[in-house]
């Protein structure tokens, strides 16, 4: 199977992406591939990259990223020498982090024909590492290609997306990421449609939500939010729920993951791991590490919270459909009769200013908002009308 069949819904992008692998005259040294969530952007600077490399490369368009190489197969696993995947689970990208890259990306290939340079999160370059990169994407290395991934380009520096070919991508069809989750993981049809259009076309949430019956529960207590939203305390329950099922789940990730990279990091020091105690220049290490593990899981907690108010405002966008009589396929359309009691609860305006509600909501957190008190006062704004 070509690896281009992992890019749902992008007929476009893949020919455009194939025709550059294959013709000189339409390869250029950086991309900048954006969408929304769950287009697709990581996975195509993936594709495109095995591509690059695919040893079907002489053999046509068609050809190229044929999957079944080593080449292609290495890519995608994530193993290939020569394709940096940088996926950064911090707030930021920092300066220290951009130079390595950029020393990095100036070495030749050691295995294939390109060194690719994959930055899944560009709109998390701040100032100084954007312009870290910079130099590098004014003066590229011959045979090195950048590939940025963000979600528009209003997410990265205006001087960093002029150098770059951009590549937008748009939200595949629930039906073609159905189709996917059947295909490529043996999902059950049904599940694989509820999955599909609960995940609103995100193929890495659909494929959770059809795998995991945890993630299927916990997303049921989340749409059933709205109508439990009756006295002040029944909203600063549900923020505080929310609070700490997000950190909950932050902390499991990232327990094994913290104590992995302290095995890793005392091994690269040459530091016993069984000793109580470290040199002080080990310990120096060690502290760099526990901060920056803290912003990993200060990071997941804030993208588990993200997550849980997409799916609330799922539930207020679909009882604005039904309250409109609009003939529009639901998100939760598998909970009918608490969609019709919502939409009979609140009128068409109300409704509308639930989802401006959530909406600032997302701001307030990405402006680093306190997570409880932005939620407190988000479910106090969602409360049901007296009456």
């Amino acid at each position: 199977m070509s690896v281009f069949a992992q890019l749902v819904g992008q007929p476009r992008v893949v020919q455009t992406l194939r025709r550059a692998a294959g013709d000189p005259a339409a390869m250029t040294h950086a991309w900048l591939f954006t969408g929304p969530p769950g287009s697709g952007r990581s996975v195509a600077a993936r594709t495109f990259a095995a591509a690059l490399q695919c040893e079907q490369l002489e053999g046509g368009p068609e050809q190229v990223g044929c999957g079944r190489c080593q080449p292609c197969r290495m890519v995608m696993a994530g193993s290939h020498p020569d394709v940096r995947i940088v996926d950064t689970e911090q707030t930021f990208i920092k300066v220290d982090e951009a130079r390595e890259l950029v020393l990095e990306a100036q070495a030749r290939p050691s295995l294939g024909r390109w060194r690719v340079m994959v930055v899944e999160d560009a709109d998390r370059l701040n100032d100084h590492s954007a312009n870290t990169l910079l130099k590098s994407l004014e003066e590229p290395t011959a045979r090195t290609v950048w590939m940025l991934c963000a979600p528009s380009l209003e997410d990265v520096l205006v001087t960093i997306r002029s150098r770059c070919r951009h590549v937008r991508l748009g939200t595949p069809s629930a039906g073609a990421v159905a189709d996917l989750l059947i295909e490529r993981d043996g999902i059950d049809p049904a599940m694989a449609h509820y999955a599909a259009r609960a995940a609103q076309s995100h193929i890495g949430i659909a494929r959770r939500l059809a795998t995991d019956e945890h993630a299927r529960a916990r997303r049921r207590e989340i749409t059933g939010i709205p109508l439990s939203l009756v006295t002040l305390g029944d909203a600063l329950r549900a923020a505080q729920d929310l609070v700490d099922e997000a950190g909950e789940g932050a902390k499991a990730t990232s327990a094994d993951h913290a104590e992995e990279q302290r095995r890793d990091l005392l091994e690269q020091l040459g530091a016993d791991a069984s000793a109580r105690t470290q040199p002080p220049s080990v310990r120096a290490h060690l502290r760099r590490l526990d901060d920056r593990l803290k912003a990993e899981a200060k990071r997941q907690q804030h993208d588990s919270i993200d997550a849980a108010l997409t799916d609330l405002a799922s539930v207020y966008r679909d009882a604005l459909l039904v309250a409109a009589g609009a003939s529009v396929e639901r998100i939760n359309a598998s909970e009918p009769e608490q969609i019709e009691r919502l939409a009979r609860s609140f009128t068409a305006e109300g409704l509308l200013g639930a989802l401006e509600t959530i909406g600032e909501a997302r701001r307030r957190l990405v402006a680093n908002g306190a997570p409880l008190l932005v939620l407190e006062a988000m479910m106090i704004g969602l409360l049901l009308p007296r009456g």
